[in-house]
């Protein structure tokens, strides 16, 4: 787990924090959920079916790769959280890189306009994972690529659940608990936010859930 969220980034219910003195910078490192979710769910469509309509790929294979997509991100979702996010900084360059990418949201929970990478950010990798995966998988990129955004949004959507809004009386509760006790509690279990399953399988579950 990484010291500095351990020493320096308790976590606080109220308020934001300025991470850039330059007011456009600082304006482009925020956003609304529903800005990034709707971009995502527009090219993932959008690409999937480009990819059926022009023969590229089957629908029945779309649908597979669609879902494998989807477990794939949210395995990616685990990684990065766990090794990237709450790595160890060994320089203080890195250390501030690492607040401003994730301390920064460990200390001010509920600012609801860093629950997201802005916009920019998210199409620029959108563009760059299409390109990616097409010289990876060719065609597949049509089925595989919108499952992968898709389950990107539902992350999104969980997380921004999750920190706007009080417990609520369906199975979201259970990722609220979850995710609650990663940032309350223990930051070195419960890196999955929109799933446990990866939890579960690498041994980061937390001891008690049910508090």
């Amino acid at each position: 787990m990484s010291q500095t969220l351990q020493k320096n980034t308790k976590p606080t219910n109220k308020g934001t924090k300025q991470l850039f003195s330059n007011p456009i910078l600082e304006k482009l490192s925020r956003t609304h959920i529903m800005v990034p979710i709707s971009i995502l769910t527009i090219a993932a469509i959008g690409v999937i079916y480009w990819g059926i309509s022009n023969g590229a790929i089957g629908v029945l294979l779309a649908v597979i790769l669609f879902f494998v997509g989807m477990i794939t991100f949210s395995l990616i979702e685990y990684l990065v959280h766990r090794y990237v996010f709450h790595m160890v900084p060994s320089t203080p360059a890195r250390e501030k890189i690492q607040y401003s990418v994730h301390g920064v949201h460990h200390e001010f929970p509920k600012d609801k306009d860093r629950l997201a990478m802005p916009p920019l950010m998210s199409s620029a990798i959108t563009v760059i994972l299409f390109f990616l995966f097409r010289l990876i998988m060719g065609n597949a990129v049509f089925g595989f690529l919108p499952g992968f955004l898709i389950g990107y949004c539902a992350y999104l959507g969980v997380h921004y659940i999750v920190h706007a809004y009080q417990p609520p009386k369906n199975i979201f509760k259970v990722l609220w608990i979850h995710h609650g006790i990663h940032h309350y509690k223990d930051h070195e279990r419960a890196f999955g936010v929109s799933s446990p399953l990866w939890d579960y399988i690498f041994g980061t579950m937390p001891k008690q859930t049910s508090r």
